[in-house]
């Protein structure tokens, strides 16, 4: 039996629910705080000059393969991720029992991951479930 049999269809996360909340609030002083994005002065997304200068050199070049990457990410870079995170000679790699996605979001992707994760698996497991989040800093 598979440790997700049990898994049933959920409701999107209450952070979407909260952005359009905002979005549709017609108070002139209010501020986003539910998606991690860099926001000009009228509150649309600002773009880091170095992300525009990558994005257009990407756009420049016509040797890349700009198709969608399949439902798992690019297979390349999550071989790579997974040999980075468990090591190049990973028993887990040689029994081909690792597995690696590659996801749009960051913090929000590894949320919900870790909570299918934690309800579906981890559960059967152990009581106990540690998890540590990273924040980014200017330092």
């Amino acid at each position: 039996m598979s440790h997700f049999s049990e898994v049933n269809y959920v409701d999107l996360p209450a952070v979407f629910a909260l952005s359009a909340r905002y979005t549709d609030d017609p108070h002139p002083d209010k501020v986003n705080l539910t998606v991690g994005a860099y926001r000009n002065e009228a509150g649309k997304p600002w773009v880091l000059p170095v992300v525009k200068k990558a994005e257009s050199m990407l756009a420049a070049d016509d040797t890349l393969n700009k198709e969608y990457l399949s439902m798992g990410g690019l297979q390349s870079f999550t071989d790579a991720a997974t040999r980075l995170v468990l090591g190049e000679n990973s028993k887990v790699i040689n029994e081909d029992r690792a597995v690696a996605l590659q996801t749009l979001s960051g913090t929000g992707a590894l949320h919900v991951a870790f909570q299918f994760i934690a309800q579906f698996y981890l559960a059967v497991k152990t009581s106990t479930l540690v998890i540590l989040v990273g924040v980014i800093t200017s330092s």
